[in-house]
């Protein structure tokens, strides 16, 4: 029995099963590259945008964030030394915006992985029901003829399609929770950004606020 009778055999939704197969491994394959991408060393960029901030350089440390391209933890760096005149409520309020705009961009596919991870066994055993009902009804056709073997056989082919959604959704959810994991760490990464930056600045706005004190106070 060749694998393409057994493709052949495992009943109307054997096709689409293997679509949905190859558009999940799609959105994997997209997804692990784009995380990839935008991904950085987070501690030895963060360090650059402080060594440049502590000499007053801040022209020179959005040039860095821009070199990044559009990643988020440069973008969100890059709205915080956007706003480093304001005050500390709504320089949080800016890192903040950031955050949630590229949160979900990080997320995205992430949820048609898991649809794929429930529908594909629902659609595999839905195949294997239709692939058997034409058995049986093949079975009841023949009568006193009917060869067990043949029957056997088309019993074989209904398996299939319940294999297949199986196969889909289990490479599916692993797939996703890898994905999971890699957003999770540039959330991590972008936290502990927020962090940092946030500290900076307002350790430069205190002490900016001293010497100006200390300067009236010398007038």
């Amino acid at each position: 029995m060749s694998d393409w009778n057994l493709l052949q055999g495992g009943g109307p939704l054997t096709w689409p099963l293997l679509g949905l197969g190859v558009l999940s491994l799609a959105f994997f394959i997209e997804r692990i590259l784009y995380l990839h991408k935008i991904q950085i060393n987070v501690e030895e960029f963060l360090e650059g945008i402080k060594n440049n901030l502590r000499q007053s350089r801040l022209v020179e440390a959005l040039t860095l964030c821009e070199n990044e391209g559009n990643k988020p933890v440069a973008n969100l760096i890059k709205a915080a030394l956007l706003n480093h005149d304001k005050d500390e409520k709504r320089l949080r309020g800016a890192i903040q915006t950031v955050a949630h705009l590229e949160v979900p961009l990080l997320e995205k596919r992430l949820m048609a992985l898991g649809v794929v991870v429930k529908v594909a066994p629902i659609l595999g055993l839905l195949g294997t029901l239709l692939a058997s009902a034409e058995a049986f009804n093949r079975l009841q056709e023949a009568g006193f003829y009917a060869n067990s073997s043949d029957f056997a056989g088309d019993l074989t082919h209904a398996v299939v399609s319940t294999v297949i959604g199986l196969v889909i959704a289990i490479t599916s959810h692993c797939g996703r929770a890898l994905l999971s994991s890699r957003v999770t760490s540039i959330v991590h990464d972008l936290e502990w950004a927020a962090n940092g930056i946030l500290q900076q600045l307002t350790l430069a706005d205190s002490q900016a606020r001293e010497s100006a004190t200390k300067k009236e106070k010398g007038l």
